[in-house]
């Protein structure tokens, strides 16, 4: 009964410890636990990064063990969610760009999940190196763990691989060709606009180009900051409210949330330009469906 009692107050201890941080707050940056100089360092949640993947690959191995016919429980389990992102993004992205990106797809939304909900787990955050003021309290400067994803560097990372992917993808399955024409074509039935009307409209498309060319450059930077910002955020309420039970509830579900909402988006991105049956074939089924048109006028 005692090992019991003492089990409890250990567990209590890892999560209330928080207390320490709620007048501090959680720190915007990740601690250095190996500082090489020069700006060469390895953080807390670089380590929790590695380690996070490490458990993960063991984790679905163990799961899938050796695969068969008849499936085992945790090889049932890993297929079912398998099917389910696959019946998630396949429309999105499309079907000849899906097997390319689907792999990624799966490896952002679990790695993500995983980490978002890092912060949930006692001890994360609230054990490590610190000081004892003058009144005796504890304050935390180096904390052992933090979530990968609290860490602005973690997430631009993240978004840099989805941008670096969406690049390679969209060039190889769309083609030149069909990137230029979404972003600059006159999207307007040449037969059905009245003639003085087209080559305004040919310039407002322009126009829009641009504009679309500039939110394409800053996608890397809205999605780390969305993700940076929903995770970190809820690290500083769990601690501020000692990981009061209903904000541990609300934070699995925003973990949840922001892990569909990053690796969505990629999808998103990706089908915007992949997903017009065939990449370069578009293109030309357009412009063999505007020949007659300008063959007629002549």
């Amino acid at each position: 009964m005692s090992r019991g009692i003492q089990l409890i107050t250990f567990f209590a201890s890892l999560t209330l410890g928080s207390s320490a941080l709620a007048a501090d707050g959680v720190s915007p940056r990740a601690a250095k636990l190996v500082d090489f100089g020069n700006g060469w360092s390895i953080t807390n949640s670089m380590v929790t990064g590695w380690v996070g993947s490490a458990i993960l690959v063991t984790l679905v191995l163990w799961l899938i063990g050796h695969p068969t016919v008849l499936p085992s429980k945790g090889q049932a389990v890993v297929e079912s969610l398998i099917e389910a992102l696959r019946a998630l993004f396949e429309p999105i992205v499309g079907k000849v760009a899906f097997p390319a990106v689907f792999p990624l797809l799966v490896t952002l939304f679990v790695f993500i999940l995983f980490h978002n909900w890092m912060g949930l787990i006692p001890g994360v955050g609230t054990v490590g190196w610190g000081f004892h003021d003058a009144a005796g309290q504890f304050h935390m400067t180096r904390p052992f763990i933090r979530p990968h994803n609290a860490d602005f560097n973690g997430t631009i990372a993240l978004a840099l691989i989805s941008f670096g992917a969406w690049a390679i993808i969209a060039f190889k399955i769309a083609g030149m060709k069909t990137i230029m024409w979404d972003l600059f074509g006159n999207k307007a039935e040449k037969k059905e606009t009245p003639t003085w009307l087209y080559p305004i409209l040919s310039l407002i498309f322009i126009v829009v180009g641009l504009i679309e060319v500039f939110s394409i450059a800053i996608r890397p930077f809205t999605l780390s900051v969305r993700l940076f910002g929903n995770v970190f955020g809820g690290e500083n309420l769990l601690h501020g409210t000692t990981f009061f039970p209903v904000f541990y509830f609300m934070e699995l579900m925003v973990g949840l949330i922001q892990a569909l909402v990053f690796t969505l988006l990629t999808s998103v991105y990706i089908g915007l330009l992949c997903n017009h049956e065939g990449g370069d074939h578009a293109h030309a089924d357009h412009e063999e469906k505007h020949a007659p048109a300008v063959s007629a006028g002549h």
